[in-house]
């Protein structure tokens, strides 16, 4: 029997961009994008794959009151922002940053030849107009390795880093044949988004940006069909 809970979100079906320097999928509701039916999920309220062209970018622009997430899939990223920060940004490697009352930041591709593939996530945060900060460190792929690792959530999860939401990022690096699962708790919601590779997840077959979400808590049960790489968003109570 079909779960009621499970919700199919295919890549084909996402909102979809290309300006050339840019080709982006949105999950929800984006810039040109707009669809009342995918406006968020739960307190994720972005999930964009984004390919960014051989020294192009996004200039400076501002945000606010939103905690963001972005997870560097290949190529290269250099971000600078109003805070003094800078960094360039490879494979693995995981960059937060809460807005609070506002800044303003960069973000371009910083080689010259090849393309940065990336997933960035908006969260709504809990608080408002609280002190921008901004941080990035390396994940080790042996870290995520044939399993699912938590690397942001709540002040005091034990994750790498922390946001002012009840909701936590996990990452894997998955081979062919690799089975992971995730315990949802009652109440609670998961997004599941297949960035590259493809997997079975909860009987369903799943391709590069194709996307899962539970509501109400379950287990999700993963099985790579290929190398793969995933990422997993549990979350407060999702309606």
């Amino acid at each position: 029997m079909p779960d009621p809970n499970l919700i199919l979100r295919r890549s084909k079906d996402r909102g979809h961009a290309n300006h050339g320097w840019l080709k982006a999928a949105h999950t929800f509701s984006f810039a040109g994008y707009l669809d009342p039916k995918w406006m968020h999920f739960g307190p994720l309220r972005v999930l964009n794959q984004d390919v960014i062209a051989p020294g192009r970018g996004f200039g400076a622009h501002p945000h606010d009151n939103m905690e963001i997430v972005t997870w560097v899939l290949s190529g290269s990223l250099r971000h600078e922002d109003s805070m003094g920060n800078g960094a360039v940004l490879g494979p693995g490697d995981l960059q937060v940053m809460s807005a609070g009352r506002g800044l303003v930041h960069s973000e371009f591709n910083a080689s010259a030849e090849e393309p940065c593939h990336l997933l960035q996530m908006w969260v709504f945060p809990r608080g408002k107009d609280g002190d921008p900060w901004y941080r990035d460190r390396h994940v080790a792929a042996e870290d995520r390795a044939g399993r699912l690792l938590q690397v942001v959530g709540p002040e005091g999860s034990g994750a790498l880093e922390s946001i002012d939401q009840d909701a936590s990022f996990l990452v894997a690096s998955l081979a062919d044949g690799d089975e992971v699962q995730h315990e949802v708790g009652p109440g609670r919601g998961a997004w599941l988004h297949l960035a590259t590779g493809s997997a079975r997840v909860n009987g369903k077959d799943l391709k590069s940006g194709d996307a899962v979400g539970l509501r109400g808590g379950g287990r999700l049960e993963v099985v790579a069909s290929e190398p793969s790489e995933l990422v997993l968003w549990e979350l407060a109570s999702v309606r």
